[in-house]
């Protein structure tokens, strides 16, 4: 019974608004963009919606205790806590993901979306994550090849 007062799929992070404005950008401009067009426009709607944006925000790779500027750059940072990062590919790969977890583990961010505006319908390209890499993969648990598998002599 309590689950059915609960919304299923809704944030109180403030993401689900900021997917709001991702929708109404595609909706509005279609597939086909560079990801530069899509940025300003996300970043128009979003400011429409009251909500503070900071463009192409610098991130520092952090490495024992140094402050390295590699010119990595946030797309978009929401309120100062969700990352958007955009892509125009033709579909997203577990590297773009890995690389928004990656983002957000550096800047200290909690949550982050990653879209890819170039689909016909952009839930289907629409991914939250956060700086916590999923249980389903833990890199511990590949195997690792040992002599007698590579010479298939072994299992």
């Amino acid at each position: 019974m309590e689950q059915e007062d609960r919304k299923v799929g809704r944030f109180e992070d403030g993401t689900e608004q900021v997917i709001g404005a991702l929708i109404e950008v595609h909706r509005t401009l279609g597939p086909g963009l560079l990801e530069s067009a899509y940025e300003a426009c996300v970043c128009a709607e979003l400011s429409l919606r009251g909500m503070r944006v900071a463009r192409q925000q610098a991130l520092p790779v952090e490495y024992k205790g140094l402050r390295l500027d590699c010119d990595y750059r946030l797309d978009i940072v929401v309120d100062g806590r969700i990352l958007v990062e955009l892509k125009t590919v033709d579909r997203l790969l577990p590297i773009h993901e890995a690389q928004v977890v990656t983002y957000l583990r550096l800047a200290h961010l909690a949550v982050g979306l990653l879209v890819n505006f170039n689909v016909i319908v952009l839930k289907t390209a629409l991914r939250r994550l956060t700086p916590e890499p999923p249980d389903s993969f833990r890199s511990s648990d590949l195997p690792v090849p040992t002599k007698s598998t590579i010479e298939g002599t072994g299992p």
